[in-house]
């Protein structure tokens, strides 16, 4: 591929203003490209010319779905197996290409737009277990003319993906994860971002709340755009445009802003947001960067907590619906969320939140040891309303079942329990590689319910071990799980500590249990009904089909 003279540099132009390719963007070799394609796969043809790809004059053409590119070579030798392995049609699809420049070289002595060298693709590859990678393909031909019908084509066509955001309210929260949340946005981001042309509006958190209340009140319609000439910045305008907003930070940061955009939707669509029984959908997408410790809604997402591959989910449009539950008591709204923990699990989180000044990992594992020391089960009622698949409701129609035989399925468990996890996505993180819950899928309308009996201390660590190994961890005889569509747990003992229990239970408040929920310490003095709401919310992320193998 042809590279600038000494002294001089080579980049991506478009529209007249000069841009650097970013640097997380590799040109990857021709021979990785897919080379099988069906001609009746590729759509009609719309472009067909000459271009230098990697240092070989091609014949490309341009259908609705597919770039094609075979070297232009003298007649083949008869027989030569190796020529035609060297030679054969290589291909991308349109799908898969997000940006499009002008590539130019420019020299300190030159003044103008420089010199035109071709066009540059920027396409985002699929790489092993759920990873995505930015990739570029320089297409070389020094004519003016015939880049320009080129380029104006590959424009039109990638506007053409009307899935794919424009402008993005970017929430940041500068505190995730031992402060690397910002630089994680500029230095792995923000770069993809600018090269894809979305705009952004980035707003940094500066308390707990910040994006709550932010999301409540601003007007996500409209967008601030500012102009700049040569590097200095003229005046701001105002436009309209449909914007999605994407979160950086944690589970917290991630939790807070879906019960904000959801929040946000019932109020909008006038509905009383302290009893909610068939809430509404958020209306606007949302993006989430993992840059937290654990990262548990992210990693559930796209398979793995892997900032480009997040990034480049956003970028494609990639939208996934998720099932979202409500968490009320008393029958009042305490919040939206994915998933949460009673009993071990609130302990754990309550002792953590108490020990701020540690750093994530330290402050996990003190919690876990100390929460194993003082172990003890609470006394619950849990009522359960098992799934029913569309199957077994069709069933029940055909044998004419009467609506009201709905109160009729309800279950209940009481005991000494030591731990409850109601989970409505899989909970994939670093401890838990295959899900706290990995039976469960991302918009399959069910939640696990993983009920933890009381047993001897060393039989419940074998448990939690498990989490972290091949080895299924629900195999055990004080372990019971059920699939469920709404749960309601009922403490019977009073959680005033003792003297001995009070450094665990300083953070909660008098007679009120901890729940963990999201990753967010909850105290509930009283039964919280939890129940999902299959499809609530759009987020930016691949298909979980694939991603976890069911136990």
């Amino acid at each position: 591929m042809p590279r600038g003279r000494r002294g001089g540099r080579v980049s991506a132009w478009e529209g007249g203003l000069e841009e650097e390719a970013p640097q997380a963007a590799a040109a990857v070799p021709p021979a990785l490209w897919a080379s099988q394609l069906q001609p009746e796969a590729a759509g009609q043809i719309l472009l067909r010319g000459i271009f230098e790809i990697g240092r070989s004059s091609c014949d490309v053409v341009l259908s609705e779905r597919a770039l094609r590119w075979w070297p232009i070579t003298p007649e083949r030798p008869a027989g030569d197996s190796k020529y035609d392995i060297l030679h054969k049609e290589e291909f991308i699809e349109v799908k898969d290409i997000f940006s499009v420049k002008l590539k130019r070289r420019y020299s300190a002595k030159q003044q103008g737009s420089g010199t035109l060298l071709g066009i540059t693709l920027f396409i985002c590859l699929k790489k092993e277990q759920n990873k995505l990678k930015d990739s570029m393909l320089d297409l070389i031909n020094l004519s003016e003319d015939h880049c320009d019908v080129w380029f104006k084509q590959f424009k039109k066509i990638l506007a053409g993906f009307s899935n794919r955001p424009k402008s993005l309210k970017i929430i940041l929260n500068p505190q995730s994860h031992k402060k690397e949340a910002t630089q994680v946005y500029y230095e792995k981001v923000e770069p993809l971002l600018r090269t894809a042309g979305i705009k952004t509006d980035l707003t940094i958190t500066e308390y707990e709340g910040h994006a709550l209340s932010l999301l409540k009140e601003c007007e996500l319609q409209e967008f601030d755009l500012a102009v700049h000439f040569w590097g200095v910045k003229l005046f701001t305008v105002r436009q309209t445009l449909e914007t999605s907003v994407v979160c950086v930070g944690g589970d917290g940061s991630a939790s807070e802003v879906v019960h904000a955009l959801l929040l946000r939707a019932q109020k909008d669509a006038g509905k009383e947001t302290d009893h909610i029984l068939t809430p509404v959908c958020a209306e606007l997408p949302l993006g989430l960067i993992p840059a937290g410790s654990t990262n548990v809604l992210a990693h559930s997402l796209h398979g793995i907590p892997h900032v480009v591959t997040a990034t480049l989910h956003i970028i494609m449009g990639h939208i996934q619906p998720v099932d979202v539950c409500t968490f009320s008591t008393t029958g009042k709204l305490l919040r939206f969320g994915f998933s949460a923990m009673f009993g071990f699990g609130g302990r754990t989180l309550a002792l953590a939140e108490k020990h701020r000044w540690m750093s994530p990992n330290q402050r996990r594992d003190f919690a876990v040891i100390k929460a194993l020391a003082k172990l003890k089960p609470e006394d619950c009622e849990i009522s359960f309303l098992p799934f029913m698949s569309s199957q077994d409701l069709q069933g029940r129609k055909v044998e004419g079942s009467p609506k009201s035989e709905c109160n009729d399925r309800w279950q209940t468990i009481q005991g000494q329990i030591l731990n409850i996890s109601i989970m409505a996505i899989p909970c994939l993180c670093s401890v838990a590689p295959r899900g706290l819950a990995p039976n469960t899928r991302l918009n399959n309308g069910s939640m696990a319910l993983i009920i933890a009996r009381n047993t001897s201390r060393p039989e419940f660590i074998k448990h939690l071990k498990r989490y972290a190994s091949v080895k299924n961890q629900f195999n055990f005889p004080f372990v019971e799980t059920y699939t469920v569509e709404e749960v309601k747990i009922r403490p019977r003992t009073n959680s005033t500590p003792s003297l001995e229990e009070n450094e665990w239970q300083a953070t909660a408040s008098e007679n009120s249990f901890p729940w963990n929920v999201d990753g967010d310490l909850v105290e509930v003095a009283s039964e919280v009904h939890v129940k999902l709401h299959p499809r609530l919310i759009n987020l930016y992320g691949g298909s979980m089909e694939e991603m976890i193998p069911k136990l």
